[in-house]
Formats: C-alpha cells, sequence, structure tokens
C-alpha cells in the first residue's frame, strides 16, 4: 500500500443556530438552513454543497475526458439532484443537457467521466466517516 494522501483541510466554524462559515485554502463559504427549518439562509444547506460538488465534479470530469480522447464539446450543464431516504439520500440523479442536440459521443463520455469523478465514486461506495477529538 503505497503513501496515504490527504485532501487540504476543510474546516467549518459555528456562528449560531444552523450557520457555519466554512474556510478551505483561500476560500470561504457560508453554510445554513432555510428559515423554515430554524435557519437564516445565509447559504446553501450542507446537503446543497454535497449536490453542489457532485455536479461539478461530474461536469469537470466530463469535459477532462473529452480533451482527453479529442472529443470538442460545446457548453453544457449538469444538473445533480437527491431523492430523500430519512435522514441520508437513497440516490442522486445526474442530467446532463447540451445548448443543442447533444453529440453522438456524450453517451460514451458519461460512462468514462464516471470512472474519474472523485465525488461521483466515493458517493457510490460505503466510505468511513471518522469523529475524533482534536489534540
Amino acid at each position: 500500500m503505497g503513501e496515504v494522501r490527504r485532501t487540504e483541510p476543510v474546516e467549518a466554524k459555528w456562528l449560531g443556530g444552523y450557520h457555519a462559515s466554512v474556510s478551505v485554502r483561500q476560500f470561504t463559504v457560508d453554510v445554513d438552513e432555510p428559515p423554515s427549518v430554524g435557519g437564516t439562509d445565509e447559504g446553501p444547506m450542507p446537503t446543497e454543497y454535497l449536490l453542489i460538488a457532485l455536479s461539478s465534479c461530474y461536469a469537470l470530469a466530463i469535459a477532462h475526458v473529452a480533451r482527453r480522447d479529442g472529443i470538442e464539446l460545446g457548453p453544457f450543464r449538469v444538473t445533480a439532484q437527491g431523492v430523500y431516504d430519512g435522514p441520508c439520500f437513497a440516490s442522486f440523479e445526474l442530467m446532463v443537457r447540451t445548448d443543442g442536440p447533444p453529440p453522438p459521443e456524450l453517451g460514451g463520455l458519461l460512462q468514462r467521466a464516471r470512472r474519474v469523478c472523485y465525488v461521483s465514486n466515493t458517493l457510490a461506495r460505503s466510505v468511513d466517516v471518522v469523529a475524533r477529538i482534536a489534540d
């Protein structure tokens, strides 16, 4: 087994209620819940950030495999939606839309993109989530 590689640390600072400020590298984003569940709507919900991560990673993966395979792509969008099952998601749905007719290679690109998208690969397998108190 090789050396363990880790991501940059992402730190969430609780700001009260359901609001947190999350930092990674030089970026900071707000996370909150909508007023209907007690939040103040200062930012997307954590589950929405999960969908943001999934849709953007898949879009970049499609562009990566297209570039690698020498396929010219026009503008496209990847929409992600989760299907709730209690306090977790039962499934995720990705819809890829192109401006104009989709290129004939798009189906194959979607399959190859699946193999290089870290987020969809992680969600497709069961991973451990370990919480511990820092030293």
